[in-house]
C-alpha cells in the first residue's frame, strides 16, 4: 500500500474493540519510530504507555489499552519536527491495521507527562490510543466528528497559490504537484482548521501557517504541528511521485496577510 492510499484511507478512530495491542505490533511501531527523523533533526523519545498500569484515559476515547507518546526538548522547531515524525508513525501504524487518533487536549495531561517522566525544558506535545477500531463508532465520537466536520476539507484553491497568494492554484495547473498538494489537502489538523498554504514560485513549494485565534499561547503553537503534518504528508507525496523535494528554510519574502507566517519550503528542482 503506497503513502497516498495511506493518507486517504485513514481516519481518526476514538473507538476501539478493547483488543490488547499485539506484540508483534508494538514491537513493529516502537522499532520503526525509533528510525524515523524529521527535516530539522530534532531528537524525540517514543514510548508506549499501558493504559492501566499508568491510570490515563481520555473523555473522547473508548476501548483503548495502549497509548503512544513522545517527549522532546522545547526548542525552536520543535512543533513542526513533531507534528513531521509522529505522522510518519501514525501512517506506518495505518498500514499495520492499527487506529490512531491525535490527542492534545482531551486528556489529563498531568496523568500523562507523569507516565513519560517529563523533566525541566521538555515537552509531550500529542499521545495517540493505539488498537484495533470497533465496527462501531460510539455515539460520542459520531458527534465528535460531525462537530468538527472531519470529513470535510478545504478547496485546492483556498489553500494553494501560483506564483503569489493573489493567485490560487488550479488542479489543472498544479502539474506533477498535484498528488502531493492533495496529500497535504488530506491531512489532518486540529479541530479540522487546516491552516496550511502553499505557494508554487520559483521552483520551489512555501509553506505558511494561516494562525487562527486561540492556537498559540505564545510559548506553543498546536498549529505549528498541523504544518509539521503537512511538510510530511508533501515530501512523502512528491518522492512517491517521482519528484526529489529538498527541505529548506528560506523566506522566499512572498508578500501576504497578517497572521500568516512562513513555515519553511522544499526546493524541487525536477518540476
Amino acid at each position: 500500500m503506497n503513502i497516498q492510499e495511506l493518507i486517504r484511507m485513514r481516519r481518526s478512530v476514538r473507538t476501539f474493540d478493547g483488543t490488547p495491542l499485539c506484540e508483534e505490533d508494538a514491537s513493529r511501531i516502537l522499532n520503526f519510530a525509533s528510525k524515523t527523523e524529521n527535516p530539522y533533526d530534532l531528537p524525540i523519545e517514543w514510548t508506549l504507555l499501558d493504559a492501566e498500569k499508568e491510570g490515563l484515559a481520555s473523555p473522547v476515547i473508548v476501548g483503548a489499552n495502549t497509548y503512544f507518546a513522545g517527549k522532546m526538548r522545547r526548542v525552536p522547531h520543535a512543533e513542526e519536527a513533531f507534528g513531521y515524525t509522529f505522522e510518519k508513525i501514525v501512517l506506518y501504524a495505518q498500514s499495520l491495521g492499527v487506529g490512531t487518533t491525535w490527542i492534545a487536549g482531551t486528556m489529563d495531561r498531568k496523568a500523562f507527562e507523569r507516565a513519560v517522566r517529563v523533566s525541566e525544558g521538555e515537552v509531550m506535545p500529542c499521545v495517540s490510543p493505539l488498537g484495533y477500531a470497533a465496527e462501531k463508532m460510539s455515539l460520542r465520537e459520531t458527534m465528535m466528528r460531525k462537530g468538527i466536520r472531519a470529513d470535510s476539507r478545504l478547496a485546492f484553491g483556498t489553500l494553494f497559490f501560483d506564483g503569489s497568494f493573489e493567485k490560487p492554484l488550479t488542479e489543472e495547473n498544479a502539474g506533477s504537484l498535484k498528488d502531493a498538494l492533495e496529500a497535504v489537502r488530506l491531512a489532518p489538523s486540529a479541530v479540522n482548521r487546516q491552516p496550511w498554504r502553499v505557494v508554487i514560485r520559483g521552483g520551489a513549494a512555501h509553506f505558511y501557517k494561516k494562525q487562527d485565534k486561540g492556537m498559540s499561547d505564545g510559548s506553543w503553537d498546536i498549529q505549528k504541528i498541523d504544518m509539521g503534518i503537512a511538510l510530511c504528508h508533501f515530501e512523502s507525496a512528491a518522492a512517491e511521485s517521482g519528484l526529489r523535494p529538498a527541505f529548506l528554510i528560506a523566506d522566499p519574502g512572498i508578500p501576504h496577510e497578517d497572521g500568516t507566517v512562513y513555515i519553511a519550503s522544499y526546493s524541487l528542482g525536477n518540476h
